[in-house]
């Protein structure tokens, strides 16, 4: 799909650099996935925390993941 919009450019720029884009698009592409992406960690979080019949639960997930 084709917008036109305005990015700051000093919004833009450290965007660029940090996901190595090689253009606006990409570097605005990988940024909306990366917002999905930590969106969809946060939910699951929640998720995660309400339900008790899980078997595993968000401090021993959160330990799992320091041990890695």
């Amino acid at each position: 799909m084709r917008t036109t919009i305005d990015i700051d450019d000093k919004l833009l720029e450290p965007v660029m650099k940090l996901t190595s884009a090689s253009s606006k698009k990409a570097a605005i592409e990988t940024a909306l996935r990366e917002f999905l992406r930590a969106r969809r960690r946060e939910e699951l979080s929640r998720l995660i925390g309400q339900y008790d019949h899980f078997g595993v639960s968000l401090k021993s997930l959160k330990k799992m993941r320091r041990d890695d």
